[in-house]
């Protein structure tokens, strides 16, 4: 019998048996076949069955070993020894991770609430780092090791700042340390935000849905807002500890009395019922918008709601330039957007009814609603108004760090 035949015949019988073997069988069988055949049996396997000379061989190495004595057969169902392979670099040095986030966590960038964090050190300079403290560690491991401590790679583009404020990194600490505090209190943290604008009709909304062949949904040509349905003004209250969120949707201007009404609505709809017995509230937000840090009106707005809800309310806005970091973004905004995608936002219920049902596998929940009030821009503060804020500054940029006090 030639090659060639021979070849044929073993491809022919491996894949009559190959769907009802395990990964052993299959080696063990290979083996045997080549252990009948006259020289050179292995490479014609290899060549009929696809397996390495190296399976092969080991196969033929089991089975001339066979059990060893004084034992049982193995009738495991095992494909492979117990025991083996290279233990974790982290059990075999307990210290690593301890002290790999002692080197991220001075130069964390954005946001540096666990769990999504970005550092602006390369893998290369921290494992070099980590060597010169005693670790035997490579920037590949560290990379492994960053991920596992859920840290998230971002583009050159998006972690650079050519006009950075000084204390950038500094408020950021401040942040965390906030945050942290509270949070080991059990009193609750959120993020809030304002989500783009979006026109309410038959328009075209990014990204592609599955639809019949040739039949694509037909939305209008040119984004001129109906006056009719207007525009829908998303405003999100994200809680950090829970991971659940609030959005309130606006129809009228987004607003600083907006923005506050949507965080009432949050705690009376989502947050009283978790924080029960909770005296104070942390918000996280950006430097500018309807939440400002040097917005008059919002200061006022808080004001009222802190009175509303008897509670602290302790704000700790980003420092200029960085709203990109805002964690409600990267948390739950760019899943509201993920779940609408290619879809037109016909109406308004539709976009609630959307915002609603976005869920992740993580555990993200979201609960949506239309706010229908009218929120009027230009309002004028008095100087009386703003003295009768109850604010506290921090000591360290109280103009970014402040509690507003109810009135008792």
């Amino acid at each position: 019998m030639d090659a060639q035949t021979i070849v044929a015949t073993v491809r022919q019988k491996f894949e009559l048996l190959q769907p009802v073997m395990t990964e052993r069988l299959r080696r063990h069988w290979a083996a045997s076949e080549a252990l009948t055949l006259p020289r050179g049996g292995i490479s014609l396997v290899a060549a009929a069955t696809g397996l390495s000379r190296t399976t092969i061989w080991t196969g033929i190495r089991e089975l001339r070993a066979g059990p060893s004595p004084g034992t049982k057969a193995d009738t495991s169902k095992r494909n492979r020894r117990s025991g083996g392979g290279r233990p974790c670099v982290e059990v075999d040095d307990p210290t690593l991770c301890r002290d790999l986030e002692q080197l991220v966590d001075p130069a964390t960038r954005g946001d540096t609430m666990s769990p999504l964090r970005w550092t602006c050190k390369s893998t290369r300079q921290l494992a070099q780092q980590l060597r010169r403290q005693g670790h035997a560690v490579s920037h590949p491991t560290v990379a492994l090791l960053l991920h596992h401590l859920e840290y998230n790679l971002q583009a050159n583009r998006k972690t650079r700042e050519i006009t950075s404020h000084p204390d950038r990194n500094a408020q950021f600490e401040f942040i965390n340390a906030q945050v942290m505090a509270f949070q080991k209190r059990g009193q609750p943290v959120v993020s809030v935000d304002t989500k783009k604008k979006e026109l309410i009709g038959d328009f075209k909304n990014n990204g592609a849905e599955y639809e019949p062949e040739e039949q694509p949904q037909k939305v209008r040509a040119k984004d001129f807002k109906d006056k009719r349905l207007g525009k829908g003004i998303p405003y999100g209250v994200y809680d950090l500890t829970c991971d659940k969120g609030w959005v309130s949707v606006g129809i009228d201007h987004d607003t600083a009395a907006f923005a506050t009404e949507s965080i009432r609505r949050w705690w009376e709809e989502m947050g009283q019922a978790t924080y029960r017995g909770a005296t104070e509230l942390l918000i996280t937000a950006d430097g500018g918008g309807s939440n400002g840090s040097r917005s008059r009106l919002w200061k006022v707005c808080l004001q009222r709601l802190a009175d509303a809800l008897e509670l602290r309310i302790g704000v700790c806005h980003f420092p200029p330039g960085t709203s990109k970091w805002n964690k409600i973004e990267h948390r739950m905004f760019c899943h509201i957007t993920r779940n609408w995608r290619g879809r037109p936002l016909t109406s308004r219920a539709v976009i609630v009814s959307l915002i609603g049902n976005t869920k992740t596998d993580t555990g993200l929940a979201i609960q949506a609603a239309l706010d229908e009030q009218e929120y009027p821009t230009g309002i004028k503060v008095t100087d009386k108004e703003v003295s009768e804020v109850r604010i506290k500054k921090n000591e360290f940029h109280g103009e970014w760090n402040y509690t507003i006090l109810p009135n008792e």
